[in-house]
């Protein structure tokens, strides 16, 4: 595709999360490298008006949501600070389209890491985990996309929360902990941290593979949203959520409510 082109693809998203419009799948076919251009010009113009990068999020780490979405390949997408939800706090409905919510595991970096950094550096990088929540919400029509599609989308990204944090040196290994979703206090949807990547601490060597290839930094006081252990649910207006993580506690959020602006 033409520069122009991409540049064209990441107004009309951009205008579509803004305006909560959804738009058609691209017409034209993009690589895989075009549409992380797409993505990073889409974020370009958030951090134009103020925004800021505050993490990155993997997604389809897990079969269920692969299998979900219709899709088997590892995407990275930015988080900004405009994303982040308090615990327990309240997410606006004004822009969404058709917003989903998951579980997932949160991490915390505490140091910049470079493209060349070792199996050993990994594991100081991160000092804390918390459970959290992430919104999705496709800005395509019926929540319909291909790989480069949804890449191209910032790979859904529209909000997340982060639950309490815990040191990474008390938290003990993370493989195999429960998962539970609730919304207004009926349970969802039930996982296991082992069903992202196999372990959850491969999103970190994930992360930084994926960051190298495609261009994107990680560094410190960044989050990285491993992924889902669960399959998304809808998030309806006025619901209110909570997800647990065996040994890291809970995280909750109300989706609309008083005002609903």
């Amino acid at each position: 595709m033409l520069r122009d082109d991409l540049a064209a693809v990441a107004q009309a998203l951009d205008l579509a999360q803004q305006h909560g419009s959804p738009v058609a799948q691209s017409s034209t076919t993009m690589t895989l490298a075009e549409a992380y251009e797409v993505q990073h010009r889409l974020v370009a113009r958030r951090i134009a008006r103020g925004d800021r990068v505050s993490g990155v999020k993997l997604g389809f780490t897990s079969r269920a949501k692969a299998v979900q979405m219709g899709v088997d390949d590892v995407i990275i997408g930015s988080l900004t600070e405009a994303m982040r939800i308090e615990d327990g706090g309240r997410l606006a409905p004004h822009g969404f389209i058709h917003p989903r919510i998951e579980p997932e595991l949160a991490y915390l970096i505490g140091t910049d890491l470079p493209a060349d950094a070792d199996d050993a550096a990994l594991r100081r990088a991160v000092v804390a985990f918390a459970p959290a929540l992430e919104i999705i919400d496709s800005r395509y029509l019926d929540f319909r996309f291909d790989l480069e599609d949804v890449v191209a989308d910032n790979t859904s990204a529209a909000a997340y929360v982060i639950g309490p944090w815990t040191d990474a040196a008390s938290a003990g290994d993370l493989d195999n902990r429960g998962v539970r979703l609730e919304v207004d206090g009926r349970l969802h949807a039930t996982g296991s941290t082992a069903a992202i990547l196999g372990h959850p601490d491969r999103a970190l060597t994930t992360a930084l593979r994926m960051s190298r290839a495609h261009g994107f930094e990680l560094r410190a006081g960044m989050v990285l949203l491993a992924g889902a252990a669960t399959a998304a649910v809808p998030l309806p207006q006025g619901a209110h959520v909570e997800a647990s993580v065996t040994g890291l506690g809970r995280v909750s959020m109300r989706f609309g409510g008083v005002g609903n602006d």
